[in-house]
């Protein structure tokens, strides 16, 4: 359980950023019952105006991230993250427009779970592992750094490469799902993806990235693309268009949650990777809140060490055995693994 609540502990650590009243004028401010501009989802937010002033106000509205609230607002249909509050003011034939920024953290601490070995596979030592996914029963792997990046589908009992495709030197792969008949890869600094024949490995298309700039993980739950940038953001994707329609921010009770890399769908949850943690958060992908999290640290350990060994990323749902399968960059070993919520 030590490596459990050093994993929590590192979690629960990622700092909320303190944001002030961003407006312009001096006459009206916003104050709310939120402490330190942070509240809990299962709390009632509180809203009243400064008015230092005493002017003759005519009517005051609000709104959180566009909707119409009330003064007294429940938060449990909103999602977690940073949010903009908005005051609009009418008085003496004037209209003033202030804003303060909030910080909706999840309310409760986030389990933890453990887990058990099943198999232990063989894992090509070199492959810097990026994305991990199994489609028709046969596992995919995307892998990372400039002029070592590639697609590839291989046999996970085995270790054998079925097939295998390089990417340009001037790309560094990251994630891959595959979604409609269509494998979607991310590289990471260069703004954009390629969507591929998951068959033939033929190039079929590439696509840009909007807001997020860079490409970390990607998963789908069926319907949607899920994207994650590098931050606490996961972003939402039309798979038709490929435009970033809307996000979510991932967040524990204490604040959010960055360096999300490599996601996978599981059971109406998102599993994602830290980096550089060696653990797994599970993710409520409706509003962001981080429900538990599993510390795999001790499998590197399990793993040959070299010069390169890097840390664990690759995770991998297999409906067939409904068990995870999880590696890391440069592992010799690919673990099946079944959770264990404790």
């Amino acid at each position: 359980m030590n490596g459990f609540k050093h994993l929590i502990i590192i979690i629960l650590a990622f700092s909320l950023s303190n944001c002030g009243d961003n407006s312009d004028k001096k006459n009206f401010g916003i104050s709310t019952n939120a402490k330190n501009n942070t509240i809990a989802l299962n709390q009632v937010l509180e809203l009243n105006i400064k008015n230092p002033n005493n002017l003759e106000v005519d009517s005051i509205s609000y709104t959180l991230d566009g909707k119409n609230i009330e003064e007294k607002t429940p938060l449990s249909n909103f999602k977690l993250g940073s949010h903009d509050i908005i005051a609009t003011i009418k008085y003496d034939r004037e209209t003033e427009i202030v804003t303060q920024s909030i910080s909706i953290v999840n309310a409760e601490t986030p389990k933890v779970f453990g887990y058990q070995i099943i198999n232990t596979y063989p894992h090509d030592i070199t492959s810097y592992t990026q994305g991990l996914e199994f489609y028709n029963g046969e596992l995919y792997e995307s892998t990372g750094q400039k002029g070592e990046s590639k697609l590839r589908k291989v046999n996970y009992k085995t270790g054998e490469v079925l097939k295998n495709v390089n990417l340009a030197d001037n790309y560094f792969g990251e994630g891959l799902t595959v979604l409609n008949e269509n494998l979607y890869l991310l590289t990471w600094l260069s703004g954009k993806g390629f969507v591929y024949n998951p068959k033939s490995f033929e190039r079929k298309s590439t696509f840009k990235f909007g807001k997020s700039q860079e490409g970390w993980g990607i998963c789908n739950d069926g319907n949607m693309l899920y994207k994650s940038d590098g931050t606490e953001k996961i972003w939402l994707l039309n798979p038709e268009t490929l435009v970033e329609d809307d996000y979510i921010q991932v967040y524990t009770n204490k604040g959010k949650i960055g360096k999300l890399n490599e996601l996978e769908w599981i059971n109406g949850k998102i599993y994602a990777n830290i980096y550089q943690k060696n653990g797994v958060v599970i993710i409520n992908p409706e509003n962001g809140a981080t429900e538990a999290v599993i510390d795999f640290s001790p499998l590197k350990e399990r793993v040959t060490k070299h010069k390169g060994l890097d840390v664990l990323n690759g995770i991998a749902y297999n409906p067939e055995t409904q068990t995870i399968f999880v590696t890391g960059k440069r592992w010799d070993k690919l673990f099946e693994v079944k959770i264990i919520e404790e």
